[in-house]
C-alpha cells in the first residue's frame, strides 16, 4: 500500500448536499432526483425517465452486502466474485472448493441453490417525509422521539407490505430531513451459474488490493428463479461489444454503503481519533486470529478463507480512510468550509438558532467515545442466531409499531430466511471465534465484572466457548425452527446453552442498543437542522449521504498521475500474463491453470480492467457500469488507494473506481472457460 503526498492531498471537502457545491463528477444521486441539468451541462447527456427506470429495474441489491444487475431475460445476474464469495463459501465442501477452484454449471440442473441469499429489485420510491415527521412531537425527548419514529415507520412499512406484497423499507435521507419508502421485489431462489477461480478473481491478492493497474476477473454469474424455473425478466442490461476509450461517459447503478459527507469537523475528529483506530485494532486482532486458524490445515484454511478475506479487505480500507483523516489538510479544509457556513448562518437572524446544531453534534461525539467497547455481540454465527431468536420471541409479544427495527412484520420474512439458513456451521471455527470474543469481553469489562462472571461460569474463555458450541443444538435448522415457532415461552424454557447465554446478555444488549438509538436520534435531529441551514444558504438539490440503497453515479473513463507517472485508464489480458511473469513465485500472482492453458486462444489485446471518475464506496461492489445507451460496459469491483477517503470526501484528481471490462468478461467466458452457451445468453 502506497501513501504518497500526492495520493493523500485533499483537493476539497464538502457536505455533498448542494449540486452547486459538488466538484467534478461527485455524486451518488437518488433515482427519483437525478442531476439532469448537471449531466446536460457537463456531458451533453439527458437521461430520460425510460432510461432511468430501465436501469433501476435492471439493478439489484445483495442482502449479503453488494450490488448486481440482471443481464438476460432468463434471470442471469452479474456481480463480483467477492460479493458472491459468501455464497461460494456456504456451497463449498472439503471435496468441492468453489472459491479456489471456481464453478461452471453445464446445465440448469447443475446450477447450485444459495442457502440464504436474497436479491432486492427496487420497484418504486415514495416520499413519506411529512407522515414520518408529523408523527414525532416537536418537543419530544430523544427516547420518546425514537419510539414515535419507530412506530410510524413500522406502520408505513407494514401497510405497504400488506398492500403490495413487496419488501418495504423506510429510508432516512439527508440526515433525517427526508424519508422515502422503498419497495423491493425480492428474489430468494438464487443459484450459482459460474464463478472463476480466486486466483483470477483476486489476482495480485492483498498486495494489489486498492491499487491500480489491476488485472482481475472479479466477476460471478448467478440466476434468479421463480416457481423453480428461471425467472422471466422484462428489464435486463444489454451488453456492449465495444471496449471503452478515455473520456467516455459511464454510469454506475449500485448500492453504496454508508458515507459521512455531512459530518462536521467534530464528527470527523471522532472518526480520526477514536472510532477508526478502535475498529482497526479489532480488525488486526481478528486478522491474526483467522491467520492462525488457517495454519491448522487445508480444510481449516478453506473454512476461514471468506471471513479472513473480508477482514483483510476492511483493514486495508480503514487504514486508507484513517490516513486521509490524519492528513492535517483534510480537517483544515473541512474547518474552512464549516466556518464560512456558520458565519453566514449567524449573520442571518432567522437561521442563527440553527448554529447550535453543530454544538449538539460535538457533544454527541463525546458520548459516542464513551460507548466505544460497550458490546455484548459476540460475533459467532451460533451466538448471533441465538440472540436473534431470543429477541424475536420477546419482540413478537409487542405491538408491531413498538418492536425493534428488524423484528417487525415487514422484516420478518428476511429475518427468518437468515435464521433458517442451511449454510454449514463449523464447530472448530465457531469455538475459536467465540473464545476470542469472550476473551475480548473480559478485557473490555474486567474480570471482576458481574456479567463477565455470569457468562464465564467459572471457566476460561476457551473452555467456555468449547462447552457452548459442543452442547448447542442450534446447528440443526429444525431445532431453530421449533424454537421460533414455539414463541417466547418455548425460548424461555430452552436449555440450549447458546440460548441461555443470549438470555443472560439480553438486558445489556437492549440497554446498549437503546442508548445508541437515542444518541442516533439526537444526532439525526441535529443534522436535520444542519441540512435546513445548508439548504437555506445554498439551495436545494444534490444528493444525500449513502444508505445502502440504489444510487446513480457518473463519470468518465480517465487515467491519472501518481508519483510523477501517468497511469493509463485501461488494462488488457496481455498485461495480466506479463504481470504474472514479473511477479513469478510471489504469492497470489500465479494465474490459474485454466488461464495458462488458454493463453493461445485468448485475444490478448482485449480490455480487462478500467478506471473512471464515478463516485463510489463499499457496497458499490458488483454495480453495473453502463454507457449512454444503457448498455453494460463494466462491473465495479474496487477503488484505488486514493479513493478510500470517499466515505467523507470526494476528489477527482486521483481517486478512481476500478471495474472489470464487459468485453473482458465475455472474452474470458468464451476463450478461457469454454462457456459459449452461457456467453450467448448474456444480453438476450
Amino acid at each position: 500500500m502506497k501513501y504518497t503526498a500526492a495520493s493523500l492531498l485533499i483537493i476539497h471537502m464538502l457536505f455533498a448536499f448542494s449540486a452547486s457545491e459538488s466538484q467534478g463528477d461527485e455524486g451518488m444521486y437518488l433515482f427519483n432526483d437525478l442531476p439532469t441539468d448537471l449531466l446536460k451541462e457537463r456531458y451533453d447527456f439527458e437521461p430520460t425517465e425510460r432510461w432511468a427506470d430501465h436501469l433501476r429495474l435492471s439493478s439489484v441489491r445483495f442482502n449479503s452486502g453488494g450490488s448486481g444487475s440482471f443481464i438476460s431475460s432468463n434471470g442471469l445476474v452479474l456481480t463480483n466474485h467477492h460479493v458472491a464469495s459468501d455464497t461460494l463459501q456456504k456451497l463449498s465442501t472439503p471435496e468441492r472448493n468453489l472459491i479456489d477452484d471456481g464453478y461452471l454449471a453445464k446445465s440448469l440442473d447443475d446450477e447450485l441453490k444459495a442457502p440464504d441469499l436474497e436479491l432486492n429489485q427496487l420497484v418504486s420510491i415514495e416520499d413519506v417525509t411529512e407522515r414520518v415527521n408529523s408523527a414525532v412531537d416537536e418537543n419530544a425527548s430523544a427516547e420518546d422521539a425514537v419510539m414515535q419514529r419507530r412506530a410510524v415507520i413500522a406502520k408505513i412499512e407494514k401497510e405497504s407490505l400488506e398492500k403490495t406484497s413487496l419488501r418495504s423499507d423506510v429510508i432516512t435521507l439527508f440526515g433525517g430531513a427526508k424519508y422515502h419508502l422503498y419497495r423491493y421485489k425480492k428474489y430468494t431462489d438464487v443459484r450459482l451459474v459460474w464463478a472463476p477461480e480466486t486466483a483470477a478473481a483476486f489476482f495480485g491478492g492483498d498486495a494489489d488490493n486498492f491499487e491500480y493497474p489491476r488485472y482481475n476477473l472479479d466477476a460471478t454469474i448467478m440466476r434468479v428463479y421463480e416457481n423453480d424455473k428461471p425467472a422471466k425478466l422484462d428489464h435486463f442490461l444489454r451488453w456492449s461489444d465495444n471496449p471503452l476509450s478515455e473520456g467516455e461517459l459511464v454510469f454506475v447503478s449500485g448500492n453504496p454503503g454508508r458515507t459521512q459527507r455531512i459530518f462536521t469537523v467534530a464528527a470527523l475528529k471522532y472518526l480520526r481519533d477514536d472510532r477508526i483506530p478502535y475498529v482497526l485494532d479489532y480488525l488486526r486482532r481478528k486478522e491474526i486470529l483467522f491467520q492462525q486458524f488457517s495454519l491448522e490445515g487445508v480444510e481449516a484454511k478453506r473454512r476461514a478463507r471468506d471471513e479472513l478475506f473480508g477482514i483483510e479487505n476492511a483493514r486495508k480500507a480503514y487504514t486508507g480512510m484513517l490516513a486521509g483523516l490524519q492528513n492535517p489538510q483534510t480537517i483544515a479544509t473541512k474547518r474552512g468550509r464549516e466556518d464560512r457556513l456558520l458565519d453566514r448562518v449567524n449573520e442571518n437572524p432567522k437561521l442563527a438558532p440553527l448554529a447550535k446544531a453543530w454544538e449538539e453534534v460535538a457533544a454527541i461525539q463525546k458520548e459516542k467515545r464513551e460507548m466505544l467497547g460497550e458490546t455484548v455481540s459476540f460475533r459467532s454465527r451460533l451466538f448471533d442466531i441465538a440472540l436473534e431468536i431470543v429477541l424475536l420471541g420477546a419482540e413478537d409479544l409487542k405491538p408491531d409499531e413498538e418492536r425493534l427495527r428488524g423484528y417487525t412484520d415487514a422484516s420478518r420474512e428476511s429475518l427468518l430466511q437468515d435464521l433458517l439458513s442451511t449454510a454449514p456451521i463449523y464447530d472448530d471455527l465457531e469455538q475459536v471465534k467465540l473464545a476470542d470474543e469472550l476473551a475480548r469481553f473480559v478485557e473490555l469489562r474486567g474480570g471482576d465484572d458481574p456479567l463477565v462472571a455470569e457468562i464465564l461460569v467459572g471457566k476460561g474463555p476457551r473452555e467456555r466457548a468449547a462447552d457452548l458450541v459442543n452442547r448447542s443444538g442450534l446447528k440443526d435448522v429444525d431445532k431453530r425452527k421449533a424454537l421460533i415457532d414455539g414463541g417466547h415461552n418455548k425460548i424461555l424454557g430452552s436449555d440450549d446453552p447458546m440460548i441461555e447465554l443470549a438470555r443472560k446478555v439480553e438486558d445489556e444488549y437492549r440497554r446498549i442498543r437503546k442508548r445508541g438509538e437515542e444518541i442516533d436520534e439526537r444526532e439525526r435531529q441535529a443534522y436535520s437542522r444542519i441540512t435546513e441551514a445548508i439548504t437555506a444558504i445554498e439551495g436545494t438539490g444534490g444528493y444525500p449521504d449513502a444508505t445502502f440503497t440504489l444510487r446513480l453515479a457518473f463519470g468518465a473513463v480517465k487515467g491519472y498521475q501518481e508519483d510523477g507517472n501517468r497511469i493509463e485508464p485501461t488494462t488488457d489480458f496481455a498485461g495480466a500474463y506479463k504481470h504474472a511473469a514479473e511477479h513469478k513465485g510471489q504469492e497470489n500472482f500465479d494465474l490459474p491453470e485454466s488461464w495458462m492453458k488458454a493463453k493461445d486462444r485468448v485475444n490478448l489485446d482485449t480490455q480487462l480492467n478500467f478506471v473512471c471518475t464515478a463516485d463510489i464506496i463499499g457496497g458499490n461492489s458488483g454495480s453495473p457500469v453502463v454507457n449512454r445507451d444503457g448498455h453494460l460496459v463494466g462491473l465495479i469491483f474496487d477503488g484505488n488507494i486514493q479513493s478510500l477517503t470517499s466515505d467523507y470526501l470526494y476528489s477527482e484528481e486521483q481517486a478512481r473506481a476500478v471495474s472489470v471490462s464487459g468485453v473482458g468478461i465475455i472474452e474470458a467466458l468464451r476463450s478461457i472457460y469454454r462457456a459459449r452457451d452461457l456467453a450467448g445468453q448474456i444480453g438476450r
